[in-house]
């Protein structure tokens, strides 16, 4: 497999890396620092640079243009996410309507739903959260509890999701819904709703990180129309699973990007309060190795992606790579830089711009959303490795 970048793929990153250097006024951990940004004013800040990407062509890149995309190629989809992550630039802040519920609706929505639903969720103009987690299902999904009882041209939604990210701020939510008690698996639909339904209530939640990105979503006698059924009754655990595996497998190249740059600030941090011994720079190597191990396996996701091959359980590798990687890394920095890691800025930190402390309480997530390293690890073992299953179980 040649995995070097053809000549068009170079111009691409070129021109973006260009493009980058002219439109993004000042890197992201600059944005968290000033001083006067709130929550309200970081998140309008992401909807502007989400619309100035659009209108540069930068966004749905290897979707079909008459859903409002650009009809690029999975290679040029996988270079926009490093080049954004390499120059430290915003989040989108549709990145859940364009990261999973977009692939649901090209894989399993109709016509109508993707030209209805795509272009302005390209655009920031429909702000979409994901409606899966509960309280008492969270890794295990399926024992999902929120009704859709069909009432004529509606479903009624009864229960509550939890951990829904950009909740509060969000126009829409994609819910999984139990159309069937009796059916554990294929008793679950995929339902879009609108946030300002009568009877759907959102609450913020604070976080660990001080911030409060997270909201829990209440379902009191909800009427939905069954024209935002996504696929048909009985199908959301499929669509889910298509979904999870975009949010679980597209993420390795990207990251790796992100680690490369902190890592790179990590060691010079190191050198500047003398931490230059042995041990330090094996730890660091460590570091540099599993990050390369995490852009190899990116790769090979791509190339299957690019070979229209949409991710499977295979993606649950990447997803377990990062996020373990990412609390590694995390708790190695902390301990190379001592005290002084905690504080931004500090005195002998000056080539470094990471929150080391924020960086530190957010790799928990990691292991968490998108299903836990344990859930990941099951995945891989059964549905990957194919090893004999406990009788026990």
């Amino acid at each position: 497999m040649d995995l070097r970048l053809s000549g068009p793929h170079l111009e691409f990153r070129d021109e973006l890396r260009a493009w980058l250097a002219a439109n993004l006024p000042r890197p992201w951990r600059e944005e968290l620092r000033d001083p006067a940004a709130t929550e309200d004013s970081l998140m309008e800040l992401r909807r502007r640079w989400q619309k100035k990407l659009h209108a540069a062509g930068y966004l749905g890149m290897s979707w079909a243009k008459e859903w409002g995309g650009r009809g690029a190629t999975e290679v040029e989809q996988a270079l926009f996410e490093w080049e954004m992550a390499r120059a430290d630039a915003p989040q989108i802040l549709n990145f859940l309507g364009i990261g999973l519920l977009g692939p649901a609706l090209i894989h399993h929505g109709s016509e109508e739903q993707r030209r209805r639903y795509i272009p302005p969720m390209l655009k920031a103009d429909e702000l979409w959260c994901q409606g899966f987690s509960e309280p008492g299902a969270g890794s295990d999904l399926a024992s999902l509890r929120t009704s859709a009882v069909v009432d004529g041209d509606h479903f009624v939604l009864n229960g509550q999701k939890i951990w829904t990210t950009l909740g509060p701020w969000a126009d829409w939510i994609f819910v999984l819904a139990r159309t069937d008690p009796k059916d554990r698996y294929g008793g679950i639909s995929f339902i879009l709703c609108k946030l300002d339904t009568p009877g759907v209530t959102v609450r913020p939640l604070r976080q660990i990180t001080g911030e409060s990105e997270f909201g829990e979503v209440f379902f009191e006698n909800a009427r939905v129309p069954r024209e935002n059924l996504v696929g048909q009754i009985g199908e959301g655990w499929r669509i889910a699973m298509t979904v999870l595996a975009y949010e679980r497998g597209a993420m390795g190249l990207a990251m790796s990007a992100r680690y490369g740059r902190d890592l790179g600030q990590l060691a010079a941090a190191c050198r500047d309060i003398g931490r230059t011994d042995a041990g330090t720079r094996e730890k660091l190597a460590r570091l540099l190795v599993d990050n390369e191990v995490l852009r190899a396996n990116g790769l090979r996701t791509l190339a299957n992606m690019a070979d229209h091959r949409a991710p499977g359980p295979e993606s649950s590798l990447e997803k377990l790579c990062w996020s373990e990687l990412d609390k590694r890394f995390r708790e190695t920095a902390l301990e190379l830089l001592g005290p002084g890691g905690q504080l931004l800025r500090a005195s002998g930190f000056a080539r470094s711009d990471v929150d080391w402390t924020r960086e530190f309480l957010w790799s928990r997530a990691g292991t968490i959303y998108s299903g836990s390293s344990e859930v990941q690890r099951n995945i891989i073992a059964k549905r990957v490795l194919a090893l004999p299953q406990d009788e026990r179980r």
